[in-house]
């Protein structure tokens, strides 16, 4: 709807009386514009995700056996990948891991070569606006976010870090001592 200023040519219902400005309302249409951030379709985010903990220790079991653990201070990292990503911005995470100064002194993993478990996390991208079940439409396929974790991987052992990592779609069980507790949500 619009509010528009009158001509004054339209017959006022109290007679006798003037009105200092008489407006109309005149509708444009029934159906608005869609929203810019409803243009987008569902389940299509940009940016590869993750949750990255300060940790003094974590590890990650699977079906009884430790298959990743790191001791002292180091990262625990949940990587979510969506739809977009690419290994590029793999390789960008892997960057902005190994250089983020969220260590004791204001350190990064770089500076005192710490070690990164590095997890893949497709809940990262669930989204529960709607209902009472999540849905996980924005989360890449494991065919598509599996390389694109290892690639993460890759390039945080190519820049020179120690990393352990979970398995892939496996049901994990992640015990960490969160050091702060700082944990920070990184997008790339």
């Amino acid at each position: 709807m619009r509010i528009v200023p009158s001509t004054g040519a339209e017959p006022h219902r109290l007679s006798g009386m003037v009105p200092l400005l008489t407006v109309r309302v005149q509708a444009l249409c029934t159906r608005s514009a869609p929203r810019p951030s409803a243009r987008r379709p569902l389940g299509r985010l940009v940016r590869m995700r993750a949750v990255v903990q300060r940790v003094d220790g974590a590890s990650v079991v699977v079906a009884g056996e430790t298959v990743g653990e790191i001791t002292g201070e180091g990262l625990c990292v949940l990587v979510g990948v969506t739809h977009d990503d690419t290994p590029e911005k793999a390789a960008q995470l892997a960057r902005k891991l190994w250089s983020v100064r969220v260590l004791d002194g204001e350190k990064s993993c770089s500076d005192v070569n710490a070690p990164l478990l590095v997890i893949s996390q497709f809940t990262l991208y669930g989204d529960a606006r709607k209902g009472r079940r999540p849905t996980w439409n924005a989360a890449a396929p494991g065919p598509v976010a599996e390389p694109l974790v290892d690639e993460v991987v890759t390039q945080l052992r190519a820049l020179g870090a120690h990393v352990e990592t979970g398995r892939f779609g496996a049901d994990m069980r992640v015990s960490l001592t969160n050091h702060g507790p700082f944990t920070v949500l990184l997008d790339v």
